[in-house]
């Protein structure tokens, strides 16, 4: 066992006491040398030497002198005590060594005495208990000589009503994670005492002790009882019982606590119910798990990134990708994080939890950036998809033209969108339908519908979605010098021969173009076969047939309707 600090505790060979020349604890009996007259003492005989400055001084004895008799084949451990009353003002490390000497000699009640005169006695040589601690800290003693010296220590301060001093103590044997048992002893000795006062937070280090190491029966045993003493659990005791019955999968432990915390009027904390969320859910009732998130939102609790990524990643990994992009969006929106902290968080999560990370995953986040018109953000979080080994498809570049787009930045959509053809990637119909915007926007008529021609050339079949687009280009455009509105018919009655149905959307835009050119009979017309299938219009209809009225050619029109 190395004891030693990294410094040389050994004499080394030069040292004056290797000599025994060159010191004389007693006058040399040399019958030469001719008796000299009887000195007086003025010291009384009873006194340590360590108290006749005179006598020792000359020797030039220090703390550096006394691990001599602890040599290979040192003296017995109490005549290293006798030895260690020389020395003027022995150092912690010197009583450190003995101590461990007298420990090694099973010498437990010279151990109790020195370490009583070193950390109780009014003298230069009493030292502050937090010193011994860290000094043991600092040493590489064995652990049982460790454990000894710490219950002893702590007796000691508790004697002599150094409270404070004890807990000191208590707190190092905890930090270190001493044998169990030598912290539960310390701790009832503390409560059996009645001197020292025990608080809940106590009783809540040694709840979480007992329940790492899997003896979550003796942490109830021991709440029961320190609860007949006074000392009540609090939610954070309940939470290190809650989480440790968690880990062993323990159903009946969680009702049991849940119930005795209802009993007791314990209400239950963030911390409860994170803990409660992951339970439920990695046992696969995520009911079960929505239900505590619905609680926390109707009481009010401040959720923090935790619950939110516990939620989406257990969400994700059930299939509920729908789910997750919402709850994403909610922690975003609230700013519960870090925007990029937020999703590195999740995804970590998520891998953590065995969720396979997939390229839906990371556009469903993209995508609830860029609702926010956060698009750094969604472009950083491409960047750390790809890093991961996962290809942007059609869906990842549409979501970042798309957000582009609300944003007015059709320069920047249209580069995405062509990076996204040099790669490779086939458009579908909405990367059609998002082109088509950007050169609408840009009062480019004539390229929407060849770029819709080439598509349908490539096998790509356009939805209501494309159609709308250029509908509205044509009929409504502020950006040409007059509106298209033959041309919208043109397409509209090609979309009902490819058996694509008009929407509210389709009927609005061709009426007000219509409206527009003072053409109120044919807006009528579409009107009626409007409200025929069923669909309700919008308050742009009737502003655009009753701004038609003030048309010259409407009047007619309008009269014989």
């Amino acid at each position: 066992m190395n004891w030693r600090k990294k410094t040389n505790v050994f004499p080394s060979p030069e040292d004056p006491l290797e000599n025994p020349q060159q010191i004389h604890l007693l006058p040399s009996s040399n019958p030469t040398t001719p008796p000299t007259r009887p000195h007086h003492n003025p010291y009384p005989p009873q006194q340590p030497l360590f108290q006749t400055p005179p006598l020792l001084d000359p020797l030039h004895l220090t703390p550096r002198h006394l691990p001599c008799p602890l040599r290979p084949h040192p003296p017995p451990p109490l005549s290293c005590l006798t030895f260690f009353h020389f020395l003027p003002s022995p150092d912690l490390n010197a009583r450190l060594i003995l101590l461990y000497r007298l420990f090694a000699a099973r010498k437990f009640a010279a151990m109790r005495t020195l370490l009583d005169s070193l950390v109780t006695t009014e003298v230069e040589t009493k030292r502050p208990v937090s010193d011994v601690v860290s000094l043991v800290d600092e040493c590489e003693f064995e652990p049982h000589f460790v454990e000894t010296l710490c219950d002893m220590l702590f007796r000691v301060c508790a004697d002599n009503r150094m409270f404070r001093d004890a807990l000191k103590v208590f707190d190092y044997v905890m930090e270190k994670g001493l044998v169990v048992e030598l912290c539960v002893r310390f701790f009832r000795r503390m409560v059996e005492s009645g001197r020292v006062d025990i608080g809940v937070q106590s009783l809540t280090i040694v709840v979480d002790v007992l329940c790492r190491r899997g003896e979550v029966g003796r942490a109830k045993e021991l709440m029961n009882e320190m609860a007949a003493r006074g000392v009540v659990p609090t939610v954070f005791t309940y939470n290190t019982l809650l989480n440790a019955c968690v880990v062993r999968k323990d159903r009946e432990g969680v009702d049991e606590i849940l119930g005795l915390m209802e009993r007791e009027g314990v209400v239950a904390s963030l911390v409860t119910y994170t803990i409660l969320i992951e339970w439920y859910a990695s046992s696969e009732r995520i009911g079960e798990a929505e239900k505590v998130y619905e609680e926390m939102c109707e009481r009010n609790v401040e959720m923090d990134v935790y619950v939110y990524t516990s939620m989406i990643s257990w969400n994700c990994r059930a299939g509920n990708v729908r789910r997750a992009s919402a709850l994403f969006d909610e922690m975003i929106c609230r700013g519960i994080a870090g925007q990029m902290e937020a999703a590195e968080i999740l995804l970590e999560e998520m891998q953590c939890k065995g969720v396979d990370l997939n390229v839906v995953i990371f556009n469903t986040m993209m995508d609830g950036y860029c609702k926010r018109g956060m698009m750094d953000e969604a472009f950083r979080l491409q960047d750390i998809m790809e890093r991961k080994g996962f290809e942007a498809d059609v869906f990842t570049y549409n979501i970042l033209a798309s957000g582009l787009c609300k944003l007015h930045r059709y320069e920047e959509a249209k580069r995405v969108l062509n990076v996204m053809v040099e790669k490779g990637v086939a458009p579908n119909v909405v990367t059609c339908a998002t082109f088509i915007e950007i050169y609408c926007q840009e009062g480019n008529l004539a390229e929407p519908e060849r770029f819709l021609r080439n598509i349908e050339k490539r096998g790509v079949v356009p939805n209501i979605v494309t159609y709308n687009t250029l509908i509205d280009a044509y009929s409504k455009n502020e950006k040409v010098k007059q509106a298209h509105v033959d041309e919208a018919l043109k397409l509209f009655n090609e979309m009902l021969v490819k058996g694509i149905r008009g929407n509210v959307k389709t009927y609005t835009a061709i009426i007000s173009g219509l409206s527009k050119e003072g053409r109120a009979d044919e807006a009528l017309k579409l009107y009626d076969e409007m409200m025929r299938m069923g669909l309700i219009p919008d308050d742009r209809v009737f502003e655009a047939l009753v701004g038609s009225l003030h048309k010259p050619s409407s009047h007619a029109a309008l009269k014989q309707n």
